[in-house]
């Protein structure tokens, strides 16, 4: 035991006079929260949208404040006499809302009255949320203006849970700190690693009588003390500028957060270990650290959403895993029940990487 602390203790040092480092491993990871956490937004709001009043009655024109009010649309002028496609092409507005002009008489007789919204579908997403919107306002100008007097046999009262508010930052800020920690400790696990194989100042260790697994396990405790003090300044920044709090048994969020240290920790050191070049092990640690967990992980989108071909991958990174336990234990509250699975998941894939890089290293002591 007093080897390993020696070894985390050297390690730590090292990065403790490397100012840059330092920065990478405890600044960055704060800055990617902030800036990647407001800048992707589930909320769509200010959406152009033009408008061909046919009808110019009063009716028509309330109907018009009706998407004015609302905070998603913005009601941008566009001569009447063009055609709606122009505005898509120019980039003016993503919809159109065409009044007929019976509008006015429609409504006072109280028959149906068919309006038409066409909307820009090259970005299908904002497409269904514009669709979707539209159609909120519509049923909120319909029952309004009298058309809540006619019976329906089915109304639904919908509650939201967990983010009422539809917050995107509730929703990704958790994504994000995962994101940090998946890539910013085993980056520097890597470089510490593939520096010593770079400047074969590993050969020391080779001649040492110190075991492989010691060897390790000091490495990996160095970084995973990095890990865990990045997982505490991002925590501070969820609870006060996003406003999250735990749900409910944090225990499994902490257990959780221990053994991904752990797991990134020993995935940086491995990679070190077996490419013992700076650049190339910079590159496989961006693949595993960031691709992966950025795309497969469920951060940006479902992973059901992912094409099933490829969906399988998903369960091999382990960013996957712990990602629904901090939306669990900041969002959700199941705790243990729920997140029993991926807690064994994160620690058998650190468990893994641990014995692949035993193994490397072993074989290389033994062949000196």
């Amino acid at each position: 035991m007093r080897r390993i602390l020696a070894q985390a203790q050297k390690e730590l040092t090292q990065i403790a006079r490397d100012k840059l480092a330092l920065a990478l491993a405890l600044v960055l990871p704060l800055a990617l929260l902030m800036l990647m956490s407001t800048a992707i937004s589930l909320t769509v709001t200010g959406i152009p949208i033009i408008v061909q009043d046919l009808d110019g009655s009063p009716a028509s024109r309330d109907f018009i404040d009706a998407f004015r009010a609302s905070n998603t649309f913005h009601v941008v002028s566009f001569p009447e006499s063009r055609q709606p496609s122009e505005a898509f092409r120019t980039n003016i507005a993503r919809a159109a809302l065409i009044i007929p002009s019976h509008f006015g008489q429609d409504l006072a007789r109280g028959t149906n009255s068919d309006v038409q919204l066409q909307v820009d579908a090259s970005d299908a997403n904002t497409a269904k949320l514009v669709q979707g919107y539209s159609a909120e306002i519509v049923a909120a100008y319909v029952a309004r203006n009298g058309g809540s007097s006619r019976p329906v046999p089915v109304t639904a009262d919908v509650r939201l849970w967990f983010n009422p508010g539809r917050d995107s930052k509730k929703f990704y800020g958790p994504g994000i700190f995962v994101l940090g920690i998946s890539m910013f400790p085993p980056l520097l696990a890597t470089l510490a690693s593939a520096k010593e194989g770079e400047l074969k100042t590993i050969l020391q260790v080779y001649v040492s009588n110190i075991p492989a697994h010691e060897f390790l396990l000091g490495k990996i405790l160095a970084f995973m003390i990095i890990a865990l003090v990045e997982a505490a300044l991002e925590l501070v920044l969820l609870f006060t500028y996003f406003g999250l709090h735990f749900a409910g048994d944090p225990t499994p969020f902490l257990v959780a957060t221990v053994l991904y240290a752990f797991c990134v920790a020993t995935f940086g050191t491995l990679i070190g270990c077996a490419v013992p070049n700076q650049a190339a092990a910079i590159q496989a640690v961006a693949m595993g650290g960031f691709l992966l967990v950025f795309l497969l992980s469920g951060l940006l989108f479902p992973i059901t959403n992912i094409p099933i071909q490829i969906r399988w991958l998903s369960g091999i990174v382990w960013g996957k895993y712990y990602i629904e336990i901090v939306r669990d234990a900041l969002l959700t509250g199941g705790g243990w029940p729920a997140m029993w699975t991926n807690v064994l998941a994160i620690g058998g894939i650190g468990a893994f990487f641990f014995v692949m890089a035993w193994r490397k290293m072993r074989r290389m002591q033994l062949a000196i």
